[in-house]
C-alpha cells in the first residue's frame, strides 16, 4: 500500500450508472434522427472512447455506413461525424442526471482510499458539459475525486495515455507505476496501460456486461462466473493486470497487492 499514491477512476459503468446505460438511448435516438437504425449493441461496441471518436467508430461499421448512405445519399464522412456529435451531446446531457447513482460500494471505496492518504482522480469519455451535471450529483452521494479529465479537455484522448498524464500533473503523483487506473472499457484500460499504470478492469458493473444492478444481484453463481470470464478476457487483452466484479472489490484487491 505504501507504493500506491493515487487511484484514477473512470465514471460511467465504473463508479456511476451500473451497466452504463445513460448514453445508449441517446445514441439510438440521435442516429434515428438521421434516418439510421442502430441497436444498443452497436452503441456499446466503442464505449470508453471520447464520444466524437465513438461516433466515428459507429459510422465506420459497414452495416451502419450502408444505412447512412441510403438515408443521407452519401457515405459517412467527417462532416457526418460532426453532425451526429452535435445532436448527441445535448441528448446525453438531458438524460445523464437520471443515471448518476453511484455503483454500490463506490462511496465506501472512496472513503477507504482517502483514509489511507491515497489521492483519487478520474478520467472519462464524457464531455465537460456532461460532467458538469454529473460531478455535483456524485459529490452529494459521497464520491468527489480531486480532478476530472474530460474527453474534450484534450486534443488526443483514449486509448492514448494523455488523460493519465494530465492526472499525474493534477494530482502531483509519480511514477506511473504508483498509480492505479480502474475502468470498465477496453479503451479506458488501454489508457492506463499505455501510461504505465497498474490497471484494474471492472467486469460486472460496466458496459460490456450491460447489466442493471438488479440483474447483477439476480445472477446465479455460474452465470456470474461466465460473464466475469468473458468480460475479464477482453479487459485483460486490453492491458488489465487485475479484474474485479465492481468497484466495491477494489480495497480488498489493493490490500492483497
Amino acid at each position: 500500500m505504501d507504493t500506491i499514491k493515487a487511484v484514477v477512476f473512470d465514471w460511467a459503468g465504473t463508479v456511476i450508472d451500473f451497466g452504463s446505460f445513460a448514453p445508449m438511448g441517446a445514441f439510438v435516438e440521435t442516429f434515428s434522427g438521421f434516418g439510421v437504425n442502430v441497436q444498443i449493441a452497436d452503441a456499446r461496441k466503442p464505449m470508453g472512447l471520447p464520444k466524437r471518436d465513438h461516433i466515428a467508430q459507429m459510422l465506420a461499421e459497414p452495416h451502419i455506413a450502408e444505412r447512412w448512405e441510403k438515408a443521407q445519399g452519401k457515405k459517412p464522412d467527417d462532416d457526418a461525424v460532426t453532425h451526429v456529435y452535435e445532436r448527441f451531446v445535448p441528448k446525453n446531457i438531458d438524460v445523464v442526471s437520471a443515471y448518476c447513482d453511484l455503483v454500490p460500494g463506490a462511496a465506501e471505496t472512496f472513503d477507504w482510499l482517502k483514509s489511507r492518504g491515497i489521492k483519487v482522480g478520474s478520467t472519462t469519455g464524457y464531455t465537460r458539459a456532461i460532467m458538469e451535471k454529473v460531478l455535483p450529483l456524485a459529490k452529494s452521494q459521497g464520491f468527489a475525486p480531486e480532478n476530472c479529465v474530460c474527453a474534450d479537455d484534450l486534443t488526443i484522448g483514449r486509448p492514448t495515455p494523455m488523460g493519465m498524464y494530465r492526472c499525474f500533473l493534477d494530482l502531483g503523483v509519480w511514477p506511473a507505476g504508483a498509480v492505479v487506473k480502474v475502468d470498465d472499457t477496453e479503451p479506458g484500460i488501454a489508457e492506463g496501460a499505455s501510461a504505465g499504470c497498474i490497471t484494474v478492469g471492472v467486469a460486472l458493473s460496466g458496459n460490456e456486461a450491460g447489466l442493471s444492478f438488479a440483474e447483477f444481484k439476480a445472477l446465479e453463481d455460474a452465470e456470474r462466473r461466465a460473464i466475469r470470464e468473458r468480460v475479464g478476457a477482453k479487459l485483460k487483452a486490453a492491458g488489465a493486470h487485475h479484474v474485479i466484479d465492481t468497484v466495491a472489490d477494489l480495497p480488498a484487491l489493493l490490500e492483497r497487492l
